[in-house]
């Protein structure tokens, strides 16, 4: 009797395993890498590996803004084609760094056009050449300098470039009936900021445009972040921009005033916070020091 309900246990937990690990087998491959979420009207946003991109799903066509990586690229080519059967139309590039520009390559032969400033393609030329990656680029064959407009259904989609800062060639991507605007590098939500002064960058003129942005959209606006110290929070307000701009007006009054007392880069860059910065996290605060610090020092020569 024993025996009997021994077996039958042993059978009921062997099968309760099995159960187990085919639920789990299944939450595994249900798991896909990336996250993808509507915002608002037919706009939603796609993160994996590298910038936030953004999409339209317009009955003429897909829009989209950043690549990504050539992997994730085409992770989303293949989740948007499930949503719509509708051609890529366009493929808009915030600016030119490679987790942004890279996945440009998995839209060869399938997107009409690809845009962007004519300083993110030109930045994106002279990496390609710097690193022999040419034949790894699909570039924008549709350049713009201040302003650019592009219609699409009942989307009206408008750039905005306000001058150097994250680069030199960092759009502002407006979805005007949505009321979503794609700020690319142009923010680090409590992230700390890379600031690519081989490209262009401004730390000055980043709190100027910021200061744009804010005056140029209204509150309604929901603004797409390219990254953000916490995951989840790739969008969000005028309040977010606002922040990003104290902070940068923080970090260059700082190193301002310690250009003047005589420190050098070495000196500053060894600094772990920043007075009156409490929001901003994670690595990398040594780079925007630097690059912060260079600019001071070349404006004080």
């Amino acid at each position: 009797m024993q025996r009997r309900i021994f077996l039958r246990q042993g059978a009921l937990s062997v099968g309760a395993v099995t159960l187990l690990n085919n639920s789990l087998m299944a939450s595994f491959f249900q798991d896909n890498p990336w996250k993808m979420k509507m915002l608002r009207n037919d706009v939603g946003i796609f993160t994996e590996k590298g910038g936030t991109i953004a999409y339209l799903l317009s009955k003429k066509g897909i829009v989209v803004v950043d690549a990504e990586f050539p992997e994730q690229s085409k992770h989303l080519i293949d989740e948007l084609k499930k949503q719509e059967d509708k051609p890529f139309d366009l493929l808009i590039n915030t600016h030119h760094h490679g987790d942004h520009t890279s996945g440009n390559i998995s839209f060869k032969g399938i997107v009409k056009d690809v845009a962007a400033h004519s300083n993110s393609l030109a930045n994106q030329k002279a990496v390609a050449l710097k690193q022999n990656t040419d034949d790894k680029q699909l570039y924008p064959n549709i350049t713009y300098n201040d302003k650019w407009d592009y219609k699409i259904g009942k989307e009206h989609i408008q750039t905005y470039y306000f001058g150097p800062a994250h680069t030199n060639g960092d759009s502002i991507i407006h979805f005007q009936n949505a009321n979503i605007a794609h700020m690319g590098d142009l923010m680090f939500n409590r992230r700390w900021a890379f600031i690519d002064r081989s490209a262009g960058a401004s730390v000055k003129n980043w709190i100027v445009v910021l200061d744009k942005a804010v005056s140029t959209f209204d509150n309604d606006t929901i603004f797409v972040f390219g990254h953000a110290f916490d995951p989840e929070k790739v969008t969000g307000t005028k309040e977010d921009l606002k922040a990003m701009q104290d902070y940068l007006t923080k970090m260059l009054d700082f190193v301002t005033k310690e250009v003047k007392a005589g420190k050098t880069k070495d000196e500053v860059m060894k600094e772990k916070s920043i007075p009156g910065v409490t929001e901003w996290q994670g690595d990398g605060i040594e780079r925007g020091l630097q690059a912060t610090y260079e600019e001071v020092a070349e404006g004080v020569m």
